[in-house]
């Protein structure tokens, strides 16, 4: 096998399956999608960064690199899948020594679902934005599940191309991609203990925050940030636990506590609107008045009479 050394300072593209094929050594069956292997490759490299323009998904069997994304190492040993999305820029470093990558994925460019049921679905697969942290670790059974879908998308990749195969090919992938949903949702339960630890640090946060006036609102992605988590994962980890999405969480926060400052203060309206972090007073009301039914002045009124 022959290494490429000259990639470290370089970032590589990977716009094109055929592209990612090139660069292992690896044959291109289809344009838009390919299953590799990469023990067949003929050729690989030390390190590098690679940007995707593609959707990807890989099974890690043996130990033989590590990826980062950002400043974050992936949470990816032996016997566990994942995902990357176009747009995303990871960096790899091949563990010296191991000439065999025990890796199998399945890369697809987006252009190959277009038209098809997936492309009006593939948002829902969130664990594609599980970029930073999380990877989903396979039990035996989901393994040889995850290995009969790739075995399926490459039967029909090698199938001379007719009418039928872009259909039949996004079909078998969403098959995969609902399996890995349904992997993701046990490894949730699994996780149960760790994952309550986290949402309860997300309330205590909640709470905290709102001690000083704000500059600006909270957002999902800063309480992601202080539980080292993507938004992505750490949105569905507070659902699978609450049942109900950060963004409702810190929007039932916010009311409360705009109703705590309505009715135990004469200050203006405006002015808890800035205290709370909108940048403009209106934006608070609406929001307010959406999740109450009444504008911030009509609620003061309304607790002031019930009050007597």
């Amino acid at each position: 096998m022959s290494y490429l050394r000259d990639m470290e300072s370089k970032e590589i593209i990977l716009d094109s399956v055929d592209t990612y094929n090139k660069l292992f050594g690896l044959p291109t069956f289809h344009p838009l999608v390919t299953v590799v292997d990469l023990k067949e490759a003929t050729r690989t490299f030390e390190r590098g960064r690679m940007k995707y323009g593609l959707y990807a998904l890989f099974l890690k069997n043996g130990i033989s690199c590590s990826i980062k994304y950002g400043r974050k190492q992936y949470d990816y040993q032996e016997g566990t899948v994942v995902s990357f999305s176009p747009g995303q820029t990871v960096e790899v470093d091949m563990i010296p020594g191991n000439p065999v990558h025990d890796v199998l994925g399945l890369l697809f460019h987006p252009d190959l679902i277009f038209g098809t049921p997936l492309a009006d679905k593939i948002h829902e697969f969130s664990f594609f934005d599980y970029s930073q942290m999380e990877s989903l670790h396979l039990s035996e059974d989901e393994r040889a599940q995850f290995l009969h879908c790739l075995a399926m998308i490459k039967e029909e990749t090698q199938h001379p191309v007719d009418n039928h195969s872009a259909a039949l090919i996004a079909a078998n992938i969403q098959l995969l991609l609902e399996y890995l949903h349904r992997f993701y949702d046990r490894q949730f339960i699994t996780r149960h203990k760790v994952n309550s630890g986290i949402v309860a640090q997300f309330e205590r946060d909640l709470k905290e925050c709102f001690h000083e006036p704000r500059q600006s609102l909270p957002s999902v992605a800063y309480f992601a940030s202080r539980a080292n988590l993507t938004p992505g994962y750490f949105g569905d980890l507070v659902r699978k636990e609450t049942g109900s999405s950060p963004k409702d969480l810190i929007t039932l926060h916010l009311v409360n506590e705009a109703k705590h400052l309505l009715t135990m203060s004469d200050a203006d309206v405006s002015m808890i609107a800035y205290r709370l972090g909108f940048e403009y007073p209106a934006h608070f009301s609406r929001m307010f008045k959406r999740a109450t039914g009444q504008s911030p002045t009509d609620y003061r009124v309304a607790v002031a009479n019930a009050r007597g």
